[in-house]
């Protein structure tokens, strides 16, 4: 069985964890990428959470790995004529150049589209920033906290009244989000490659992917106003869209329509006197009556767990899911049953889980490539394969242009 992307060749040069974010798909997809770090390497190594087993650590930075396994990595100097006639000569024979190069830096290093459509016509040059390419921001470092989440009014929006801390989302929630909308532009670049023959510009960023995922807010912010920020459960939509905790301080949430749903839900919860009850007979009337129904639902859900309440919900009909924890994910039967967390293996620290990204195919091999690289570990590699001799690969690496990595024999 092919993989999709296997006659593919990405030259990637970025760092962190959006635009990798995006590679790492590429490369799942069956793509050949190359990582190309500066000679200090990529500032995202080991900058992630030490890993346990037993009551030892592990030496190995799983989440670097998750947005770079598979990939190869060459390091060299942007800053040297010869470490951007190496990019423009990889350049060649690939079709995409993935970066997250602000333009001028882009134009610094000659591998803006214009100068990189002159070593390749037919290139997909794609770029991911903060804030977009023009602008008045154009020239501003974003990071998934300050351009996806604060700047796009995210942050602000998931804030529970005006007086509401704001909230701290996870780690690369932003990044991993951007890079599925950087794919799909890359995907539909290398299309239009396809149908034209001529080279492909494209472009997204942290803050426009996340006003996208916020589409239906804005639909009507745009033309309006913002949105009532909701205080707390009591002021939600309904007692049937909310959340809860149970006996066990494990929480559900519901989100059902209220009025072919709110019988069931009573009926589950033992209260079918509230479907008659003059209080709640319409969703107006129940949203205003929310200070108290909202503690009322508390007080009954507290006297089972949320698995027994689970079991009850599904007899019902009712349309809930379990907030889970992180641990509780990676162990769900669910998540097992579609390959949500496959298990790569490396030669050091054996056998480990990663985490699949969000797309299966029927007829086509799409699963982890292997670990992420050491820095530099494909330097020789990559060269020879562009047609650079051993002597001028021990130059280049004399003179402070690429580093082949310490674990490198010479």
């Amino acid at each position: 069985m092919i993989s999709p992307l296997d006659d593919i060749t990405v030259i990637e040069i970025d760092s962190w964890m959006a635009a990798p974010s995006s590679g790492v798909i590429l490369a799942d997809l069956g793509a050949r990428v190359i990582k190309i770090e500066p000679l200090s390497g990529d500032p995202m190594r080991d900058m992630g959470r030490p890993a346990k087993k037993g009551e030892g650590r592990i030496d190995y930075d799983f989440q670097f790995d998750v947005d770079n396994r598979g990939k190869q990595s060459l390091q060299l100097d942007l800053a040297s004529p010869a470490g951007v006639e190496i990019v423009h000569r990889l350049c060649v024979d690939a079709h995409v150049f993935l970066c997250n190069l602000l333009p001028q830096r882009q134009q610094k290093f000659s591998l803006d589209s214009t100068s990189l459509f002159q070593t390749n016509p037919g290139l997909v040059h794609a770029t991911l920033t903060g804030y977009g390419t023009s602008g008045p921001d154009a020239w501003r470092p974003g990071y998934d906290v300050t351009a996806f989440f604060g700047r796009s009014g995210l942050y602000d929006a998931m804030r529970e009244g005006d007086d509401g801390i704001v909230p701290m989302a996870r780690t690369a929630q932003g990044d991993h989000t951007t890079g599925l909308a950087f794919t799909t532009a890359i995907l539909a670049a290398l299309r239009m490659v396809e149908r034209t023959g001529e080279g492909q510009v494209v472009e997204t960023s942290l803050l426009e992917t996340a006003v996208w995922t916020q589409a239906s807010d804005f639909a009507v912010t745009a033309v309006d106003k913002a949105p009532v920020r909701h205080r707390a459960r009591h002021q939600q939509f309904a007692p049937t869209v909310n959340r809860y905790p149970c006996g066990d301080q494990n929480w559900i949430v519901f989100n059902m329509p209220e009025e072919s749903y709110w019988p069931k839900f009573c009926q589950a919860l033992g209260k079918q006197e509230w479907i008659s009850d003059e209080r709640y007979l319409t969703p107006s009337l129940r949203f205003r009556a929310m200070t108290e129904l909202v503690p009322a639902v508390d007080a009954i859900l507290s006297t089972r767990s949320r698995d027994e309440w689970g079991k009850i919900f599904d007899e019902a009909g009712l349309i809930w899911g379990p907030v889970l924890g992180l641990h509780e994910v990676a162990d769900d039967a669910q998540a097992d049953a579609i390959g949500l967390f496959p298990s790569l293996r490396d030669e050091t620290i054996g056998e480990y889980r990663t985490v699949r990204i969000p797309m299966r195919f029927a007829n086509a091999t799409v699963v982890p490539g292997g670990r992420s690289p050491k820095a530099g570990e494909h330097t020789r590699k990559i060269l020879q394969e562009a047609g650079y001799s051993k002597s001028e690969i021990d130059l280049l690496h004399e003179s402070g242009i690429v580093a082949t990595g310490v674990h490198i024999q010479e």
